[in-house]
């Protein structure tokens, strides 16, 4: 992950109405939503419609086995692989445009268009890799990633059969591109 979560004091002072006022002070803030900013074009960063409800961090580690090989226990002997980097997983994320009354798909598609990264700018004719994201929620930047999964499933239509939610699954991957990532680190 990119940083640490930030610590900070909060007043738990309790006002003459019995709320705390630190609640208080928390809700009349401006509501900051959670995006993914492309190292390509960080003006336009994909915002998500509704904030995740949770965010699903894990990793793992390659530990191998020697075939034949045992500890003087008889438990197999185990060698260090590697660490793999880290994976975001952000499961159901809400778009929906129904009071509006137009299609959810032009809301969703930057994120259609993070794993068909073909229609991405290239200097070069050659197939480019998948772009680079920075996932940053306030002010807080987790993870530099790749998009490494998406499902969505449309769940509601207008009578003519606009489409006017959709919920996604979202699958993010940790890469590190050396010295070049400098974009926000």
């Amino acid at each position: 992950m990119v940083n640490s979560p930030r610590t900070s004091s909060t007043n738990n002072s309790v006002g003459k109405g019995g709320a705390s006022t630190s609640i208080n002070s928390r809700s009349s803030q401006q509501l900051i939503k959670a995006s993914l900013i492309s190292k390509i074009d960080p003006v336009n960063p994909i915002q998500f419609m509704f904030n995740p409800t949770d965010l699903q961090f894990s990793r793992t580690i390659d530990i191998q086995t020697q075939k034949g090989a045992v500890t003087s226990k008889g438990l197999p002997k185990v060698v260090f692989g590697h660490v793999a980097p880290y994976e975001l997983n952000l499961s159901g994320l809400v778009f929906d445009t129904f009071e509006k009354g137009t299609t959810v798909i032009k809301e969703i598609q930057p994120l259609l268009d993070a794993v068909d990264f073909s229609k991405f700018p290239s200097a070069s004719k050659k197939r480019q890799r998948p772009p680079v994201y920075y996932f940053t929620w306030g002010q807080q930047n987790y993870v530099q990633c790749m998009v490494k999964s998406l499902s969505c499933k449309l769940t509601m239509f207008l009578s003519d059969g606009t489409p006017v939610r959709a919920i996604v699954d979202l699958g993010l991957q940790q890469v590190d591109l050396g010295a070049t990532s400098t974009i926000l680190s």
